[in-house]
């Protein structure tokens, strides 16, 4: 069984199930107990949480994606380390990935993949907004709702896992979507992620990726230097249009790719309007064609010759001969040109690839670089720093981040991290506060009341919502009319907000009744007869007679619009008690005389009924003639009297007025006169001479009746008394009426 399953994180998230696992973190179902609602938990794995770098700048990275709030984005409640477990609280998503939507629909219909690309390059938009790029864009990343929207998740861990991988490293899954600048292990930027939304995309479009091979490192480079089929090859149903969009985000250029997403969506947005637009740019040629020019290289151009006018011919002219051999001997030497520049192109091409491959993954195993220790920036004041301190390094601001901790200028973080040797030269990217963020009021008029709750719980600070509803002559019903405090206006955490709903133009008030109380019949009529609508009749466990109604989903005295839906809840009348179950019981038992002996029985019921117990005692073995000797689950039954006896246990369940009982099985008891042993008994009598009367009790009775001793006639002090019993018993002696000794006697012991 998983270890989380069951376990309490931070005294609030209730672990439920597992409900994924990837390479970086195991997803669970959780219940916040504070809200009391269902959450998703994603637990870092343990070999990355025992990564000190990796664990800081996994808290950095989700505490500034927690910050996002988007409809098109998978919303991050809390970031924790509790008890060894460093955890994201995300909301819980009931959908499933795109990646098995496409699965189960192979090629999806252009209208549903523009659908799609639309929301997630809104979600990038945002994202980007605020300094945040995913790296990681991909299907699995991508979260298809019941209603046809989506979501984006994963942006920390994408940043993680961006961070940690190499390029052969990298999942294989992950690698047919990565940027030409990621496989090159070059610096990224927004452009990154929009790149990858175009494979997605692709993908959606033809039913397949641009680009796959056998190994991640195959893929990787088809990615920097080779052309992607255009995707009307694969699917012709493709609008122009779309497939123009698709390819321009796939401009392995980046500097010729979409330049935000902003931009992309305009064209997306353009093209929902115009389906038969096409837009006047084209995806440069980004690759060579290999295998073509390998093939062919000498492979002649087509060459238009303009035909010569005939001329009146005065006399025979005859072309020298050598003039003919000179133009065989052009046209062979053009062709040897064009064989060597198809050669030198191919090696130029080949050497290029060597070069590209030596830089990233042999050159570092050959050559010594020198190497420094990156310093500690963090915390430190950006305008304070002088960078003629840091000559091994080039030190930049890569992204300004708001922040409630630090003041604006100082540095939050930093890459790579302090304390780690790279190379002389490295780039050491700075995250600098910008300063606290002021939270303000979103715009809710003219939203309904549903979605304006929605915005108001997705914000980065905790607020109550109020709704007060009033009528309005010009707001539709159930939509915004104002709000307290108004756009724009600052929010505080904890403030309390109202939200003004119109209740739609005047209209005449109905009083409700009371209905509690009264049968469903009578009830639906009352509520016809006040000009209000039925709703719902649902049946509930109740005391009260079966069909009576128990709750009215409106309280009486309240007034309401006339046709207002009234829902109910009726009686299924008391519940019948369930039988108990006998789960254990005594069983039949032989004792001796006088032994202590105690039946059990042990009973539950299954509708949380009261149990009551009765013993009975019955001579001839049936419940009919039984009496009754205990009321507990035990009993302690007499022993006293040899025989054979019965007894039976009758159990009772309690439900309101409801009752129920079963009886335990017949137990027989058979009591037996225990074994009787004499014994002779020494008693060391008083010092004194003359007459004692002497007699003895065994257990409590008297045993040997009173009888005389003559001491002065006895030569010794020594009185034998020969007694008998069976077990333990207590034997007192008393001389002339008074108790004079006492012994505890085992009869049941050799020798005594």
């Amino acid at each position: 069984m998983d270890n989380y399953i069951g376990r309490l994180l931070d005294d609030r998230y209730e672990i439920l199930e597992m409900i994924g696992s990837g390479g970086m973190a195991v997803v669970y179902k959780a219940r916040c107990n504070r809200l009391n609602r269902l959450v998703a938990i994603k637990i870092l794995k343990e070999e990355l949480s025992k990564d000190e770098e990796f664990r800081r700048r996994f808290h950095a990275e989700s505490q500034a994606v927690a910050m996002m709030s988007h409809p098109n984005i998978v919303s991050v409640y809390d970031v924790s380390h509790s008890e060894n477990v460093d955890y994201i609280v995300m909301e819980l998503i009931d959908g499933i990935t795109l990646k098995q939507y496409m699965e189960q629909k192979q090629v999806l219909n252009w209208r549903e993949a523009l659908h799609f690309a639309t929301q997630i390059a809104k979600a990038l938009e945002h994202a980007h907004s605020r300094g945040i790029i995913h790296r990681d864009i991909k299907p699995h990343n991508i979260m298809v709702l019941k209603d046809g929207s989506v979501k984006v998740a994963d942006f920390g861990i994408a940043q993680m896992a961006s961070a940690q991988s190499t390029l052969t490293r990298e999942a294989l899954g992950s690698v047919h979507y990565i940027s030409p600048e990621q496989a090159k292990g070059a610096h990224v930027d927004a452009r990154t992620d929009l790149y990858s939304l175009g494979v997605v995309m692709y993908e959606m479009l033809t039913g397949r990726p641009p680009f796959d091979g056998d190994t991640p490192v195959s893929v990787a480079i088809q990615h920097i230097n080779a052309k992607a089929i255009p995707p009307r090859q694969l699917n012709p149903s493709i609008p122009v249009g779309l497939e123009q969009i698709t390819m321009h985000a796939m401009t392995a250029d980046r500097d010729k790719r979409y330049s935000s997403a902003t931009e992309m969506l305009e064209d997306l947005e353009k093209f929902r309007r115009d389906p038969n637009m096409t837009f006047d740019f084209t995806a440069p040629r980004d690759g060579m064609d290999f295998a073509q020019l390998l093939n062919t290289p000498d492979r002649p151009q087509r060459q238009e010759t303009e035909r010569p006018q005939r001329q009146p011919r005065t006399e025979p002219v005859k072309m020298p001969e050598k003039r003919e051999k000179e133009g065989s001997s052009e046209a062979r030497k053009s062709s040897r040109i064009a064989v060597t520049a198809g050669i030198v192109c191919i090696v130029l091409a080949i050497l290029g690839i060597v070069y590209f491959l030596y830089n990233y993954f042999v050159s570092d195993l050959f050559t010594k670089t020198e190497e420094d220790v990156v310093p500690t920036l963090i915390e430190a004041n950006y305008d304070e720093l002088k960078l003629s301190d840091y000559p091994n390094f080039k030190i930049e601001i890569q992204e300004w981040r708001a922040s409630d901790e630090y003041a604006y200028g100082y540095i939050l973080d930093q890459s790579p991290a302090p304390g780690r040797t790279v190379k002389v030269g490295s780039t050491v990217g700075l995250i600098v506060s910008s300063g606290a963020e002021e939270k303000k009021m979103p715009d809710l008029v003219n939203m309904t009341l549903q979605n304006a709750l929605t915005s108001l719980n997705t914000m980065s600070i905790p607020v109550t919502a109020n709704p007060i509803y009033e009528e309005s002559d010009v707001v539709t019903d159930g939509y915004v009319i104002r709000t307290e405090p108004a756009k724009d206006e600052p929010l505080t955490e904890g403030q309390v907000v109202n939200i003004y709903v119109s209740l739609g133009t005047a209209a005449d008030l109905v009083r409700v009744p009371s209905l509690v109380g009264m049968t469903v019949e009578n009830a639906k009529a009352l509520i016809e007869a006040k000009g209000l609508s039925v709703g719902s009749a649902t049946a509930v466990e109740s005391d009260l007679p079966e069909g009576t109604v128990t709750f009215q989903s409106i309280d009486p005295d309240e007034e309401v619009r006339r046709e207002t839906v009234i829902n109910l809840q009726i009686s299924k009348g008391p519940a019948d008690a369930e039988t108990p179950a006998i789960i254990s019981q005594s069983t039949d038992t032989t004792v001796t005389r006088g032994e202590t002996l105690t039946l059990e029985v042990e009973a539950q019921s299954t509708d949380d009924g009261v149990l009551s117990y009765a013993w009975y005692q019955t001579p001839s073995g049936s419940t009919d003639d039984g009496v009754l000797v205990g009321s507990r689950a035990a009993c302690s039954v007499s022993t006293e009297t040899p025989g054979t006896y019965y007894y039976f246990c009758k159990v009772v369940n309690t439900v309101g007025d409801e009752t129920s009982f079963a009886y335990s099985e017949m137990i027989c008891v058979t009591v037996t006169e225990a074994a009787v042993t004499d014994v002779i008994l020494h008693v060391q009598m008083p010092s004194g001479d003359g007459i004692y009367e002497v007699y003895v009790m065994v257990g409590g009775e008297i045993q040997i009746e009173p009888f005389e001793v003559d001491m002065s006639k006895n030569i010794g002090r020594d009185l034998e008394l020969p007694v008998k019993g069976s077990g333990i018993k207590l034997v007192t002696i008393f001389v002339d009426g008074e108790e004079y000794d006492t012994q505890l006697v085992d009869f049941d012991a050799e020798g005594y």
